[in-house]
């Protein structure tokens, strides 16, 4: 009966709306836990013990097990975020198993395991009901303001101090707990190695993505990558599903040409090795007017302009990935786009997560796509600043930390 209970989740006789549980069946309570706080911009994290409260309705706690570093973290920490709230719980990229649900929740149960996306899918409000896009709004005003929809307040607060923490992106995964909404909560199947699919919370889905539902490549394509981080590699990596022609990784770090090349590449350049003409002259030169795609991952909005102005004429199509800092503005000469180009912009890879992740957990788990080979280094929850550290100094794809055992 108690594992039933589990299963379905308790109901009440008058609504048959599911009530708040956890994995032992009980109303859930207050857990403390550590986590990794960030007071102020461009200092290091500081970890704490804190109390993460009961789901509320709608929303769902999580165990997180694995959790790895991505470049947005980094650029919220340092300052760059117009959103960046502190202090808060950084992290959106992680994995992990259902300890309790709210009321209301049915779409996951206590013991499944999860994939927490800053990307909602509510399948309800205008965007979801669109089919023309992967960006939800049922969540973004409250995610966007670091607090929960059910009552607009956090449910992080640090032990010792009392003091409350926003959440980050609707995820806050940099913790041993975290509480996000049923509407940002994927749930994978349980066979998948929760190390490397916490890969797919945004990274790898968002290259991915950008080249399969944002740009569409066909294949006999040619396109040029900007930026050889995880994000370009997995563009690098979609742009080999669709069988492009030729695959330009761009970088002015050549010590990532040996990845790009490994994941595809059939050139790379360095813009130093020519300075006396622009990256776009040197690309439109070797390809007898352009690419027919171009992928900038990197957040400069100098870089932006080149990967626009790259691409050929009449068709050439630039897909802005990277994020800018606060502020910043792209421009161009407005006859690049009166002569055919076209400039699009993508969030999590157009991939509706809900839906979407774990389809790509399939893919991975028969092989179709990477995700152990983006992951250089394995480090322990403590080693979140050192793990900051190799990020910073270009020294790591991704870094994935252990919080739990699955």
């Amino acid at each position: 009966e108690k594992e039933r209970e589990r299963g379905r989740g308790r109901r009440t006789m008058a609504t048959c709306e599911t009530v708040a549980v956890d994995e032992n069946g009980q109303t859930p309570k207050a857990i403390e836990c550590r986590a990794w706080v960030a007071y102020a911009p461009k200092k290091p994290l500081t970890m704490e013990t804190v109390i993460v409260e009961p789901p509320q309705k709608g929303e769902v706690r999580v165990r997180i097990c694995y959790m790895a570093l991505c470049h947005t973290d980094a650029y919220t920490l340092g300052g760059e975020d117009p959103e960046g709230l502190f202090p808060s719980i950084l992290g959106h990229e992680a994995a992990g198993i259902v300890e309790s649900v709210g009321d209301g929740v049915t779409s996951v149960k206590p013991g499944d395991h999860v994939i927490p996306c800053y990307q909602a899918f509510c399948k309800e409000c205008k965007f979801c009901v669109s089919n023309k896009t992967n960006l939800c709004g049922s969540v973004r005003q409250w995610t966007g303001n670091g607090i929960m929809k059910a009552d607009s307040q956090s449910r992080f607060t640090v032990k010792n101090t009392g003091e409350k923490i926003f959440h980050f992106m609707g995820t806050s995964t940099f913790a041993e707990y975290t509480v996000v909404h049923e509407v940002s909560c994927a749930k994978i199947r349980e066979d998948a190695n929760l190390e490397s699919t916490c890969l797919l919370g945004c990274g790898v889905s968002t290259g991915l993505g950008a080249v399969w539902n944002t740009a569409k490549v066909e294949e006999g394509a040619t396109a040029a990558v900007f930026g050889l981080g995880t994000v370009g590699l997995a563009c690098i990596e979609g742009l080999v599903s669709a069988k492009a022609s030729r695959i330009i990784g761009v970088d002015i770090d050549p010590s990532k040409f040996e990845a790009g090349k490994k994941w595809g590449c059939t050139d790379v350049i360095n813009p130093k090795d020519h300075p006396d003409k622009s990256i776009q002259e040197v690309i439109v030169e070797m390809t007898d007017g352009g690419v027919d795609y171009s992928f900038e991952c990197i957040g400069n909005v100098e870089v932006m302009r080149s990967a626009l102005e790259c691409c050929h004429k009449g068709w050439g199509e630039s897909v802005v990935i990277g994020v800018a800092g606060s502020g910043k503005m792209i421009q161009t000469r407005p006859f690049q786009l009166v002569t055919g180009r076209v400039w699009r912009g993508t969030a999590f890879g157009g991939f509706k997560s809900r839906v979407d992740v774990p389809k790509l957990v399939d893919k991975y788990m028969n092989k179709e796509i990477k995700l152990e080979e983006y992951i250089t280094h394995r480090m322990n929850f403590e080693d979140l600043n050192e793990a900051f550290d190799l990020l910073h100094q270009g020294k790591c794809l991704r870094a994935v930390l252990k919080a739990s055992d699955p």
